[in-house]
Formats: C-alpha cells, sequence, structure tokens
C-alpha cells in the first residue's frame, strides 16, 4: 500500500534515528520533509496542515527516555499520528439492527462497489456467520446486474434478481422483503455509479437511503484517486449520513493520499480495505497496523493471518508426523507445500507485509520468476501418475518424456525437480531421531553459535 509514500516515509526514518537529541532545527528538517512526502502522495492539504501541526506539538514537548534515542521518539509520534489521521484501532461493521440488516454501498463508478459488495458477502458469512443476500439498483451500467451475480455466487451469498427497466428504489424494496421473508441477516444494496458526481447521481442514492433506512452506508472509494478522492469523499458526505470508508485497491502503485484523507474530511471511519482483486481480497482496517506498513515497519499481524487462514493444518500435521519417522515423504507432500504457498497468497503478498528493510532484502529475488516456478512444478508433479508420485524412483527416462510433454516442460526441469525433491527427502530423513543439530553443523549452521 501507498508504496511511493512508504519509500519517502521509510528514508526519513532511518534519517531521524540518527539524530543525537531532539531540537526544535531537526524536527523542522524533518517536518519540512515529511509535507512533501504527503503532498507528492496527494494528501489533502488541509490534513497535511493539521498532521504536520499535532506533529510538531508533541515532539517538541517530549521528554526522550535513556533507553530511547530523539530518532526512535521522533519515528513513534510520526507513527502514532498517522494512525490517529486514519482513524484509531478498528471500526467493526454494524449488525445491531432487527434482520435484516441493510448495507447502503455508495461511491464513483470504477472504484470497485459492485466487487466489494461480494467480498463483504463473503466476509460476513465466513467472520461473522450471517446469511447474506445481495442485490444491484445499478440499471444504467450495462452488465452490472450480471456482474453482481456472478461475483455474489463466487462469494457464497444469495443474488435477488432485478432488471435494466425497473427503478432501483423498487428493486431495493422488493429485495428487501424478499430477505425479510426468507430469513437473511444482512442485505446489501449496490448502487449506480457515474463517471463524475452529478444531481441525478445523489439524488437516486438520497431516495435509497431514505426508503430503506440503513444500519450502515458504506463510501466505496478507489485509493489510486488521490485529490479526485477527497473532492468525491465531501460530495457523498453533503449527500449521506455515511457510516465507514471501504478503500479500494489498495495493493495497487497508488500514492495512498486517499488513505489519510477521506477518513479525516468525511468524519467516517475507514472499515475494510481491498487488498487484491480475489474474492477473499478484503481485510478489516486497523488504522494502527496501516500507520506501521507506510512507514515500513510491515504488518506481521497481518502476515501471521494470512499464513495462518492459508495452511492447512491436517496435512501440516501429517508431513510433521511423517519428518518425525524420517520416511514416506513423497512427490504429493511435495506438492502439497507448493500448494500451501498458492493459498497463501503467493510469494509478492507476504513480502508486502515484511517490515522495508527485510522486504528489501527479499526483493532482491524476482518473485515473479519465483512464482512461475512453482507453478512449474506445480505442473510436472500433476503430470505424473498418482504411483509414479507415491514411488519417484520409477520415474526413468520413458516415463520423464511423457511427464515433460504433458506438462509443456522440457526433460531437463523434470530431472531438476526430481533432483530438489530427493534433496528435501534427504534432509527429511536426517531430521529422525535429533540428527537435526548434526546436519546443521555439517551445513556450517551452528558456526559462532554459543556451547551449551
Amino acid at each position: 500500500m501507498a508504496s511511493a509514500l512508504t519509500d519517502k516515509l521509510s528514508r526519513l526514518v532511518q534519517e531521524m534515528r540518527g539524530q543525537a537529541r531532539i531540537t526544535e532545527s531537526n524536527v523542522q528538517d524533518m517536518l519540512r520533509e515529511v509535507r512533501m512526502a504527503l503532498l507528492e502522495a496527494d494528501v489533502a492539504l488541509p490534513v497535511v496542515r493539521d498532521f504536520i501541526a499535532r506533529v510538531k506539538e508533541k515532539a517538541l514537548g517530549q521528554e526522550v527516555m535513556s533507553s530511547l534515542s530523539p530518532g526512535q521518539v521522533l519515528v513513534s509520534i510520526v507513527n502514532r499520528e498517522l494512525a490517529a489521521t486514519m482513524g484509531e484501532g478498528v471500526s467493526d461493521i454494524n449488525l445491531a439492527a432487527q434482520p435484516p440488516a441493510v448495507i447502503l454501498m455508495a461511491g464513483l463508478q470504477g472504484a470497485g462497489k459492485t466487487t466489494t459488495t461480494a467480498k463483504l458477502a463473503k466476509h460476513l458469512i465466513e467472520k461473522r456467520k450471517k446469511k447474506v443476500l445481495t442485490v444491484s439498483g445499478d440499471v444504467y451500467r450495462p452488465a452490472a446486474i450480471e456482474q453482481l451475480k456472478t461475483v455474489t455466487k463466487q462469494a457464497g451469498a444469495e443474488w435477488f434478481p432485478s432488471t435494466a427497466d425497473q427503478k432501483p428504489v423498487d428493486i431495493a424494496l422488493a429485495a428487501l422483503d424478499y430477505a425479510r421473508k426468507h430469513f437473511f441477516d444482512v442485505l446489501l444494496v449496490d448502487t449506480a455509479g457515474r463517471l463524475a458526481i452529478d444531481e441525478a447521481l445523489m439524488a437516486e442514492i438520497k431516495a435509497l437511503h431514505a426508503a430503506l433506512n440503513p444500519v450502515e452506508t458504506l463510501f466505496v472509494v478507489d485509493a489510486m484517486q488521490g485529490q479526485d478522492a477527497i473532492n468525491t469523499a465531501k460530495a457523498f458526505k453533503e449527500a449521506l449520513p455515511l457510516t465507514g470508508i471501504i478503500l479500494t485497491k489498495t495493493d495497487g502503485d497508488s500514492r495512498g493520499g486517499a488513505a489519510l484523507s477521506v477518513r479525516q474530511i468525511t468524519g467516517a471511519p475507514i472499515k475494510f480495505s481491498g487488498t487484491s482483486e480475489k474474492i477473499d481480497g478484503l481485510e478489516v482496517f486497523d488504522a494502527q497496523r496501516h500507520a506501521g506498513r507506510i512507514l515500513g515497519m510491515g504488518d506481521i499481524v497481518a502476515l501471521v493471518e494470512q499464513v495462518t487462514a492459508g495452511v492447512d493444518m491436517a496435512a501440516a500435521q501429517k508431513l510433521a508426523a511423517k519428518m518425525k519417522s524420517g520416511s514416506g515423504f513423497d512427490l504429493n507432500d511435495f506438492l502439497s507445500q507448493l500448494q500451501q504457498m498458492k493459498s497463501m497468497g503467493g510469494l509478492s503478498s507476504l513480502l508486502d507485509k515484511l517490515p522495508a528493510q527485510m522486504a528489501a532484502k527479499a526483493g532482491q529475488v524476482d518473485m515473479d520468476k519465483a512464482e512461475k516456478d512453482i507453478r512449474r512444478k506445480e505442473g510436472i508433479i500433476q503430470s505424473m501418475t498418482p504411483l509414479e508420485r507415491r514411488k519417484p524412483e520409477l520415474i526413468k527416462a520413458t516415463r520423464k518424456r511423457r511427464i515433460a510433454a504433458g506438462s509443456g516442460v522440457q526433460v531437463q526441469e523434470v530431472n531438476r525437480l526430481l533432483n530438489e525433491f530427493e534433496q528435501m527427502q534427504t534432509m527429511m530423513k536426517k531430521m529422525k531421531g535429533g540428527s537435526m543439530m548434526k546436519m546443521m553443523k555439517r551445513m556450517g549452521g551452528m558456526k559462532g553459535m554459543p556451547k551449551f
């Protein structure tokens, strides 16, 4: 998220850490650079002024503890005020209403409202265990209704049909009546957007809001819009009592100004952020964690959550048992490890949540090439028969040619995979019976470590 802003502030953090003590002079120098970084990131000028004033006031009045350097104190102040600008902590979705709880999705065309509606449906089903119905009131955009139908099915929710010749208010009221009669917990209403703010759009969404009386009115905004996002946010805030914001496309190469501006401009909390185009690419927005990401501190909590969610615990336990026994590790297990890496969102998704220094080192590896290599290996193993996966020793020249042809690679690629598998199998056997320490010594892994 906000890669350009992250790069600039990360460099400032490193420079601040080298300061010997806090003075008005070095605070001014630091704030000048921060101001430029924020303005270049398309953060609204009033937000920048307020942010700089708060940081300056707290930095100059801050006592430096003996255990901290002045640079560390300044970093902590910037981190805290970034979080405060985006909203303190987590603001959960409000479902405290007589079912069905109605959630109205608002925003301009192209912000990702329809996909975000389905993502939110999936979140409510999986995290809140709710029965969810979606409906589209977008009777203007070609295929908008069918798009919602498709993504709703992917999310595992139910879709209420509508047609382009109906009026949006009639569609929404019919969906609400259906949701009541069929005991749905939540009704998500996807509304029409425009390429720019106009009177017709605002009049229509005001009418929808009055008819539905939603418990949540969520403003969906493209994080890559910059200053346009602030102007749009103001217009929607004046037209509707917004209860929350969803930032989309936060994984893009954006300047990141929207995340720091929309909350303060609208007064509504950021509740979710879209992290990928996948249907599960929506995460609860935590201001403190996002501030850490912007400052290049990473988001280790999100990384752990992502890994935990993507790991098949039964398969992991099965592999652990095989490692303990030192036998039975086959190509099916190797394939399982590759697939679990994919289910965690891939290498680049994990890298995005590492602290800047670690990510920079890992970034020296060509991630696209590494992920293609994983997919290639997966294809090779899937071209093998079940017997070949269990007994790789059966794979001789004729079988190798057949596997290579089936997976669209050269025979050398098959040989390379089998060599990697044999090395991993050997390592697994050496882990048996506590010989891991001996193996590490042979590899030189124990050099410089203390003796016990």
